[in-house]
């Protein structure tokens, strides 16, 4: 079965405005809901945002922000995942 863009949705994202970083819970199809750490979206300094980019190694401003967003995101993911 080939990928179909239109069955993988973001659920709901968080960015650190400090990095760029992104954290999302996506689904595919009907698949259960995922985590997925990345991409990382930069702002130029003129203005605006750069593409996306691969998010890569995590720096501490990134390990400290998903410390502190881990309860909230792992609350959401959990009302969102069914029971195996």
């Amino acid at each position: 079965m080939a990928f179909d863009p239109d069955k993988d949705k973001v659920l709901k994202a968080w960015k650190c405005e400090e990095t760029g970083l992104i954290i999302s819970i996506n689904q595919y199809d009907k698949g259960q809901p995922k985590l997925q750490i990345g991409p990382r979206i930069l702002n130029k300094k003129e203005g605006g945002q750069r593409t996306p980019v691969k998010a890569g190694r995590l720096t501490m401003e990134d390990v400290m922000w998903l410390y502190e967003m881990i309860d909230e995101i792992k609350d959401d993911m959990a009302a969102r995942v069914s029971p195996e």
